[in-house]
């Protein structure tokens, strides 16, 4: 596992930022940055479940519908997506089939699961347990600022 660098912590209070908007756009509280391997930023998204009408309109699905198309899998490996939350297993299986080749995460899908409380509509698999079956690497780094994560949620449920 790599190192959390100081601008993997920059973008990934970006996506904390992002999820904040999210929630206060009427969507559930999750966004996500990609940045390629020099760090600049290449796409960021929010979540658009709610206003969108669209199951898949987690925020890693978003922005990765977003990205430039034109992008190389070779650019991709060295490329790192981060989230406000861990991706889901839909989410992890987009990353992985995007070519991407680094997660970071802050809050620990553990911990918002026992957050939101039982529901129908959890399927507890970890995205590093998703992403280590595949054929290429993903590395995977989280749960990072947890607690600041934890802020949008505040009052959500």
């Amino acid at each position: 596992m790599s190192k959390v660098s100081e601008q993997d912590l920059g973008h990934l209070r970006r996506a904390i930022a992002l999820s904040q908007s999210a929630r206060e756009a009427g969507n559930c509280p999750f966004g996500a940055v990609l940045a390629d391997g020099s760090g600049q930023v290449l796409a960021e998204a929010e979540n658009n479940q709610i206003t969108e009408r669209d199951c898949t309109g987690h925020a890693e699905t978003v922005l990765l519908r977003q990205m430039e198309k034109g992008l190389s899998l070779n650019t991709l490996k060295d490329c790192t997506l981060y989230a406000s939350t861990e991706p889901c297993p839909m989410c992890a299986g987009a990353i992985f089939w995007s070519g991407i080749g680094r997660v970071v995460y802050a809050l620990g899908s553990d911990r918002f699961y026992s957050l939101e409380g039982e529901s129908s509509f959890q399927l507890p698999l970890s995205c590093r347990d998703v992403l280590k079956h595949g054929k290429h690497p993903v590395d995977v780094i989280g749960p990072v600022l947890e607690d600041e994560a934890l802020a949008a949620f505040e009052e959500f449920f």
